[in-house]
């Protein structure tokens, strides 16, 4: 696994821009394997979640096609591999300011929308990820209820 990361970075970036492009690829695997965890919480893989995921990937991090593949299939992997969320989370408290964390809690409320109903386990894990990321509760409701908007579901 360690490899296939390695190379990804290989492949994207020149070696005096390896440390800040290492970082940026690392938050977006984390985010990408949040989202991906977040999408088999209620251990039902929903098209409408896995679209909306995609394309919440492509355009935060604007990605091509191929660069997007890569990232999902490396997040795949890393989500088997994954012993706690504290991995994700733990780089993004380094790197995220409060703003971005913010962001992210919110793609993931949309991830959760987009087949039209919340999940206990969605809502369970997103919280635990809020919590993780120190955002205060009003936050963690405000992007729930951004989501919700963006949904166009009650």
């Amino acid at each position: 696994m360690l490899k296939a990361i390695s190379q990804f970075f290989e492949n994207h970036f020149s070696e005096e821009d390896e440390n800040h492009h290492h970082s940026a690829h690392q938050l977006q695997l984390a985010s990408a394997a949040l989202m991906i965890e977040l999408s088999k919480a209620d251990r039902e893989i929903d098209e409408s979640e896995t679209d909306k995921l995609v394309q919440i990937l492509k355009n935060r991090f604007e990605l091509d096609k191929h660069d997007l593949d890569e990232l999902l299939e490396l997040a795949e992997e890393e989500v088997r591999e994954a012993t706690s969320l504290y991995q994700f989370t733990s780089l993004m408290n380094e790197h995220f300011d409060y703003g971005e964390k913010v962001q992210l809690v919110e793609n993931m409320w949309e991830v959760a929308f987009a087949d039209g109903k919340i999940d206990r386990y969605e809502e369970h894990l997103i919280r635990k990820i809020a919590e993780l990321l120190y955002l205060d509760h009003k936050d963690f409701i405000l992007s729930k209820q951004r989501a919700r908007d963006l949904a166009g579901t009650d």
